[in-house]
């Protein structure tokens, strides 16, 4: 569903598309299912090229680092944007990359361009609900944070911040925000495009424990000590906003 989601994008004339897909040496058939859409996609001529790698990993970040390099060796001619997406989660609509790309050059090509994501239990099919969260500073970063799924960032960015932390398990990509945004100078962009439908029933979402060890980690590890007081003292308040 993932995969079909990408390939069944409309109005994506004039633009390059690339779709690169990183799986972790999968013994579930899920190479072969590559594979068919690589034929398809090549036979049926569509605007979305395809590349993918199959190889044992170290996580999730590890994976997501390597479609980014992969990503990175395209042309330098115009700015491009890199959006991950999680295996289950799916664009939200046939045409939301044209009209993200639209609004990326509406807006004048920012360093982050982001949308709405909408929850869903795959399992249940229940819409569990949507994000659109239009402000974020350091205080955003205690207790919540931009979901990169639906996030078109452009290379600029990751050269500048780095790639993903592949120390963590469930929230390097939350510590790249917070190092990005919160601490750094990236400005995001909010645009009211829902652009993805998120499997709520992913590893970041059921291990909460996990997620709040690691994110207490990186606080203690990036924010000097007395912003970080400062956070604890107003912890049971951005609770209550949160």
């Amino acid at each position: 569903k993932t995969i079909d989601s990408v390939r069944n994008q409309i109005g994506l004339d004039g633009l390059e598309v690339e779709h690169i897909i990183i799986d972790g040496a999968s013994t579930d058939g899920s190479v072969d299912v590559i594979k068919e859409y690589e034929s398809c996609i090549v036979h049926c001529q569509l605007s979305i090229s395809l590349k993918w790698l199959s190889e044992p990993d170290n996580g999730i970040y590890n994976a997501m680092n390597k479609g980014i390099k992969i990503a990175f060796n395209r042309s330098e001619q115009s700015p491009h944007y890199l959006q991950i997406i999680n295996s289950g989660d799916i664009l939200a609509s046939p045409d939301v990359c044209a009209r993200m790309a639209q609004a990326v050059d509406s807006n004048g090509f920012p360093a982050l361009l982001y949308g709405n994501m909408i929850k869903k239990d795959f399992v249940s099919g229940r819409f569990i609900g949507k994000s659109r969260q239009t402000e974020y500073s350091l205080r955003n970063y205690y207790h919540s944070t931009l979901n990169h799924d639906c996030c078109w960032i452009r290379r600029e960015a990751y050269e500048q911040y780095g790639l993903y932390d592949e120390t963590l398990n469930v929230v390097s990509d939350w510590k790249w925000f917070l190092m990005a945004i919160g601490l750094g100078k990236v400005q995001p962009v909010y645009v009211d495009i829902d652009v993805t439908i998120f499997d709520a029933s992913g590893i970041s979402e059921t291990n909460l424990a996990l997620r709040n060890q690691e994110r207490r980690k990186v606080l203690e590890s990036v924010l000097p000590p007395a912003i970080l007081a400062d956070y604890d003292r107003h912890a049971f308040e951005t609770t209550q906003v949160d």
